[in-house]
């Protein structure tokens, strides 16, 4: 239904109103039919706008549908150079990338033009030109042990190879950190990672000795998910979300915690309380978690709670687009301009008065929502269950209930104003499951997690993943606890 005749049956309904109310006032309707068309008013009003809400097409604009599945998406604040509290990409290389840097001196001997020889005349200045490229090449390291055998006693005596050489044959660090780069780091599918490295190498690797990598890696990284964990509950506010992952064709959930540089995401059959209990994050956690106001995050009330701002931001639209209330378009005004005023301050929040400005605004709009959306009939006796309600009943009754969530990004500077943080490092998880289609095996899935979640936070702290990774096989984790 257009915007042109949402506006016309609004005005329609209220046109009626209008008309009933004025037959009160000339004393043309009894009391009784004055109470009956009263109640269908209430119920009209109340049809009407559930049908306004199932008739408007949801996006990613006014719901949490992906931008994958609409058009393209577009800032939740309506400015692409609006940046809040999240961390910014500076677009600077590793600073732990090795490089080979070198520079060659081409002498200018004779004129060109004349002939003169120019070997004593000084230089006056360099004209540079720079190639940057990447080689790679087959590394081949041969040991060769001497066997001896002693005059003295006879025995055979044998010279000791280096401890990274178990065996007659072994692959390097290097080649196990490009194997698991590619398929945990790019997604990329494991037949095509192995077609790659023999092309590369000229040998084959069986697809069992690149998993054997994986998860040396997932055990290696044990310790370092341990003292990570410990310094995310450290920190004064945390990022929490989560998303369903297929394994061995069931549904399981991938729970992600963020802050800061550190990124953690655990496997788990189940996605609310449940799941949280055994991960055993949030119960241990004392400061404040951002989410998108799943009922299981607010069960934890030793905790303070901060509710994502892109996402009442959609469903404000939501309502906007369906049933343009007056109410919503002013909520999500004053969020988008309290987050941008919190983003322009150099102390990332509101002072005093201007968050108790922003707070007396808050609940004068929620008094004039609760006058302007129609009146919920009372629930019938003995009927059991909860009353169903619009999605903007809904709404506005989840502004009023949680109003210190909501404006804890103006309160407090380390609260940011959305929960984009947790979506963005759960991202890649759907990419890798449209590649894979699912895990087959649950061990490898949550090697997944836990490898994945080292490469984000090294990635955060600006480190090279080969180099990363290399770093964690050999059992050195310094930069990145």
């Amino acid at each position: 239904m257009a915007i042109a005749d949402k506006n016309r049956v609004r005005n329609e309904v209220a046109k009626l109103r209008a008309d009933f109310r004025r037959l009160c006032d000339d004393g043309k309707v009894t009391g009784e039919v004055k109470l009956l068309m009263n109640s269908m008013m209430m119920i009209i009003e109340l049809i009407l706008t559930i049908f306004l809400e199932r008739s408007t097409k949801k996006n990613n604009k006014n719901s949490s549908i992906p931008s994958s599945q609409t058009e393209k998406d577009e800032t939740a604040l309506g400015q692409s150079d609006q940046h809040g509290k999240g961390k910014r990409e500076n677009g600077k290389m590793a600073g732990n990338t090795r490089i080979n840097e070198s520079v060659t001196v081409t002498s200018a001997i004779t004129c060109k033009i004349c002939g003169e020889d120019l070997s004593a005349v000084t230089c006056t200045h360099h004209e540079r030109r720079t190639k940057i490229d990447i080689i790679f090449e087959k590394v081949v390291t041969h040991v060769d042990a001497e066997v001896k055998s002693c005059p003295n006693c006879q025995s055979t005596t044998k010279g000791t190879f280096p401890g990274d050489m178990p065996g007659p044959l072994q692959y390097g660090d290097g080649l196990k950190a490009f194997v698991i780069n590619l398929l945990v780091g790019q997604m990329v599918a494991l037949s095509r990672v192995q077609k790659l490295i023999t092309s590369m190498m000229g040998s084959v690797i069986s697809e069992a000795t690149f998993l054997k990598y994986v998860w040396r890696l997932h055990q290696a990284l044990e310790a370092w998910e341990v003292k990570a964990t410990e310094s995310l509950l450290m920190a004064p506010s945390i990022n929490v979300d989560e998303t369903s992952f297929r394994v061995d064709k069931k549904n399981h959930w991938i729970h992600v915690y963020s802050a800061g540089d550190i990124t953690l995401k655990f496997l788990h059959r189940r996605r609310g309380k449940e799941a949280m209990k055994e991960i055993n994050i949030i119960p241990r956690y004392g400061g404040v978690i951002v989410h998108d106001c799943w009922g299981s995050y607010l069960s934890y009330d030793h905790c303070e709670h901060g509710l994502c701002g892109s996402h009442l931001l959609r469903e404000l639209a939501f309502v906007i687009d369906s049933n343009q209330y007056a109410w919503a378009r002013n909520m999500k005004r004053a969020l988008q301009k309290s987050c941008k005023a919190v983003a322009e301050s150099n102390e990332k929040r509101l002072d005093d008065k201007a968050y108790a400005k922003l707070q007396k605004n808050y609940r004068s709009i929620i008094t004039r929502g609760e006058k302007e959306l129609p009146p919920i009939p009372p629930k019938p006796s003995g009927k059991r269950g909860r009353i169903a309600k619009s999605d903007a009943h809904n709404l506005l009754e989840r502004l009023k209930k949680h109003e210190a969530s909501v404006l804890l990004f103006a309160k407090n500077s380390h609260v940011p104003f959305t929960n984009n943080r947790a979506e963005r490092d759960l991202r890649m998880a759907k990419v890798k499951q449209k590649v894979s289609g699912c895990f087959r095996v649950s061990d490898y899935a949550k090697a997944y997690c836990r490898i994945s979640s080292y490469l984000q936070t090294m990635a955060n702290k600006g480190f090279n993943p080969l180099i990363a990774i290399q770093m964690a096989l050999a059992g050195n984790f310094e930069g990145g606890e």
